[in-house]
């Protein structure tokens, strides 16, 4: 596919002399932002183009080449397919091929935690899950010492409410590190643990 210059408008037609056929680009998939601005760089790129003809050189021709280049790149990635950009003040042919795919930055949870990991890549269940299991101990054994030193010195009603705040309180941590990687299986634990916490602490409290 080519992309150049016709009086004052953009135009595109396939690579070779067996195509004639010139396409606007309104008429492409290329939306209506960008075939705007391709007419719009055409306009001043035939405007430059007459006033080198007229002997007036100037610093807007390299402005006009460097602006088509990275119009052609656009084309070139939205059609999926190299774009011979022909330069409109020097005539000169360039190969613009499609741009990669930016890489997104990583986000300040992936800084934190580690790497993304990559797609594709096998969940660790085994090491996971014993990590969960050891962190459910831990987390009943506390919840129930709490609740069985409070029974001992307090109320049933303190025990309960005692293990509702210490609930209210670990939930929002456990909730936002849920999907974080290696502390996900952590927070995984911590939840089951609280959960099965609470029958231990019913049967202390009544």
């Amino acid at each position: 596919m080519e992309l150049r210059i016709r009086e004052d408008r953009a135009v595109l037609k396939g690579h070779g002399d067996a195509y004639t056929r010139e396409i606007d680009p309104h008429s492409l998939a290329l939306g209506a932002e960008l075939s705007g601005a391709l007419h719009e760089w055409a306009r001043v790129a035939a405007a430059v183009r007459r006033a080198a003809e007229a002997g007036e050189p100037g610093e807007a021709a390299a402005v006009v080449s460097r602006r088509g280049q990275q119009l052609a790149a656009k084309v070139a990635t939205v059609m999926g397919t190299p774009v011979h950009y022909i330069d409109p003040v020097t005539d000169e042919e360039t190969v613009v091929p499609p741009m990669l795919p930016e890489e997104t930055e990583p986000s300040l949870r992936e800084r934190l935690f580690g790497e993304r990991r990559p797609a594709g890549e096998p969940t660790p269940w085994g090491t996971g899950l014993v990590v969960s299991a050891f962190m459910a101990i831990v987390v009943i054994t506390a919840m129930l010492a709490l609740a069985v030193t409070l029974a001992a010195e307090t109320s049933g009603w303190l025990v309960l409410l005692a293990s509702v705040v210490v609930t209210g309180g670990i939930a929002p941590s456990l909730w936002l590190t849920r999907q974080l990687p290696i502390i996900r299986w952590i927070s995984l634990g911590a939840a089951a643990g609280v959960v099965l916490s609470w029958f231990g602490i019913l049967a202390v409290a009544f």
